[in-house]
């Protein structure tokens, strides 16, 4: 009979799924998005922004809206250098070029984790701002009574998405395909419809523009009008935020990934263009003005379809909808790429270690958590003002493209005399510097007292966490090397005996099962696993005749690539074990050693045990924790307390388990 899961386990396989197995040849390719898939997962964001970035631009203009004209143009020419240069990104960085990775290898690590920070804010926002737009688009064609309750909405999308995206990324943008196709069918639908239907206006477009120009010279000047235009052009800079996405996220993308992630790119450049420049035109064909409790493309599609009758009413409404459901695909940037950035800085210690750990969804669990509760409460302390939290995502990301731009261009200087055709790349990402600093220095100075300054100073709040957590582990580091000095004295002991083998090259001595067994956890040929051997030779001495070293190797983000990395870190950890295998063999002891490979220790320990139990009936564990001078609460939440839980597991299960301190 079938043993029954307890109430949570239930729960937790319903809502985010069963495990996944690692060895799984198809694994790696089912969860991958071909270039279609991530123009939905990754490349929403960008076409999202344009339900709110060319109205913010639009409205900027005030009473000279026919200059809108030449904001849309250098909005479409922005747009493509952007993407232009982030293709030279992601050829340069094939295996993922965001904002964090470009600047760390391009400019120097700190300036890396101003970027990766700056970056991971960016994607808080994202989640954030995408989540209140598409909101707005809902409540703009509900009845007034309902506003009241739009914030408690936007929470229960927040909950939502960090559930599915606990499932996977693949299950999290599937089911989202076929509204994303409906909201470009619909917003191209609208464009075209909008220009075909005032051929004959086009004359009127061009005089207004000629008109808007001359009016606003002859009242402001030349460099007001500059001003104004150059002001509406940066007020429209969350029209660019989602564009690096793709070179973000370049590990969900299906092999050959430098070629998905160009395809993805051009996809969301030509779609981004298309949609922003016309929205833009077509704001001005049907005089659109701002209205209370609604978006500007309500007002502008409910323009459009003053005289369709009940068509026009489902049209508005479908077309509504679409935007509502992209902008929470675009949400899924965020928590795609959030965890990801998470975790590349975990694995160089700016965060906690654990933001790199994976479940066994092959999900970045705490990562995903983390950026869904920090939008809930960005959520609840903007009381979800689309206005504000486009200011603050602006600058943020901003931060990270001018970074990358700079980057970029000195990359290519420092190669030039290597690489053919620098020149072009190099003008490429010049351009690029230069329109992401101009925007970035512009959003600072005229939105600073308007929340600028806010973003400004929870950046400058998780670089100096950032700063401390690095502090943390390097204080830690140097305290392990005392313990690496018992490495060196045994490693030409074990080099004798072929430390690289796969398999163990040492006889084993002869096995008896009745003997007395010592099972001893280890995390690696290190000094924590070979104090923990001689502590029990030491206190059991000529007790032990068979001594097993198990190792579990963690499955996390940073070695989750691909089939051929899974291979390498189970090879690695066997050769581990092995090594402690060979040197208790030269002793004279029989000595073998197990090694899986999951996302969590715990679990294959549970599993791997009771085959251990039945071959070694007279058996001992033996785990060994590391001491430091000084215990923590950051210390307790920096390093790796699993023995503690594996203990649990095993006085619950009536087994023997004995921890041992090492202090360092």
């Amino acid at each position: 009979m079938q043993e029954k899961l307890p109430l949570i386990k239930r729960l937790k396989l319903i809502l985010i799924g069963g495990a996944r197995n690692p060895f799984d040849s198809n694994l790696f390719h089912n969860i991958s998005l071909i270039a279609f898939f991530a123009w939905v997962g990754l490349g929403a964001d960008g076409l999202s922004s344009s339900c709110y970035g060319p109205a913010e631009a639009y409205l900027a203009l005030g009473k000279h809206a026919y200059l809108s004209i030449f904001v849309a143009l250098a909005s479409a020419f922005t747009i493509l250098i952007i993407s232009a240069s982030y293709s030279q990104i992601v050829e340069l960085f094939p295996s993922g070029g965001g904002g964090y990775l470009v600047a760390s290898k391009l400019l120097n690590p700190n300036v890396g984790m101003v970027s990766g920070c700056a970056l991971l804010i960016d994607y808080v926002l994202t989640i954030t701002v995408s989540v209140a737009s598409g909101t707005e688009a809902i409540f703009s064609f509900l009845p007034a009574g309902f506003l009241p309750y739009r914030l408690e909405f936007d929470v229960a999308v927040l909950v939502m998405l960090i559930v599915l995206n606990l499932r996977g990324i693949k299950e999290s943008v599937l089911p989202l395909v076929p509204i994303f196709l409906i909201f470009v069918l619909t917003h191209l639908f609208a464009i075209v419809y909008a220009l075909c239907s005032n051929t004959g206006n086009f004359g009127h477009l061009v005089g207004g523009a000629v008109s808007d120009i001359r009016t606003a010279h002859s009242e402001i000047g030349l460099f007001g009008m500059l001003f104004i235009m150059l002001r509406a052009y940066s007020m429209g800079a969350g029209t660019y935020t989602g564009i690096e996405a793709v070179s973000n996220g370049m590990n969900a993308l299906r092999e050959p990934k430098v070629k998905t992630a160009k395809h993805t790119m051009s996809y969301m450049a030509i779609s981004l263009t298309i949609t922003v420049v016309g929205l833009m035109i077509a704001y001005l064909i049907f005089n659109v003005t701002l209205q209370p409790g609604k978006t500007l493309n309500a007002v502008l599609f409910e323009n459009m379809t003053a005289g369709w009758g009940a068509k026009g009413y489902f049209f508005v409404l479908i077309t509504l909808f679409s935007e509502a459901t992209l902008l929470f695909v675009a949400a899924q940037t965020g928590f795609l790429d959030g965890p990801r950035v998470l975790a590349n800085m975990s694995l160089d210690r700016w965060f906690p270690s654990r933001f790199a750990m994976l479940t066994d969804r092959f999900v970045t669990q705490n990562g995903v958590l983390i950026m869904g509760f920090s939008a809930i409460v960005m959520m609840l302390f903007s009381r979800g003002s689309v206005q504000l939290m486009i200011v603050l995502y602006s600058i943020n990301v901003f931060i990270t493209f001018s970074l990358s731009q700079l980057g970029m261009v000195r990359h290519w200087w420092s190669v030039r005399s290597k690489t053919p055709g620098w020149v072009k790349k190099i003008v490429v990402n010049g351009v690029g510097l230069l329109l992401t600093t101009f925007i970035l220095a512009a959003m600072i100075i005229m939105k600073f007292n308007e929340g600028g300054w806010i973003t400004l100073v929870v950046t400058a709040a998780l670089v100096a966490f950032a700063v401390y957590i690095r502090r943390q582990y390097r204080k830690t580091l140097r305290l392990l090397h005392r313990l690496d000095s018992l490495v060196r004295v045994v490693e030409p002991k074990v080099k004798e005996t072929g430390p690289e083998a796969i398999h163990p090259i040492v006889p084993a001595a002869e096995f008896n099962p009745n003997a007395k067994t010592a099972v001893i956890f280890v995390s690696g040929f290190n000094g924590l696993g070979l104090h923990t051997l001689f502590a029990v030779v030491r206190m059991f001495e000529g007790v032990f005749k068979n001594f097993i070293f198990v190792q579990i190797g963690i499955i996390d983000a940073g070695n989750f690539k691909g089939c051929e990395q899974v291979e390498e870190l189970e090879n690695h950890c066997r050769t581990d074990v092995n090594k402690y295998v060979n040197y208790m063999r030269s002793q004279g002891y029989h000595s073998e050693g197990i090694s899986v490979i999951g996302t969590d220790v715990v679990r294959e320990i549970d599993e791997i045990a009771p085959r251990i139990l039945e071959k070694f009936p007279n058996i001992i564990f033996f785990g060994g924790q590391l001491v430091f001078p000084e215990t923590t609460y950051i210390s307790r939440w920096l390093h790796n307390y699993t023995v503690f839980l594996m203990q649990r597991v095993f006085y619950s299960k009536g087994i023997p388990f004995v921890l041992l301190p090492i202090k360092v």
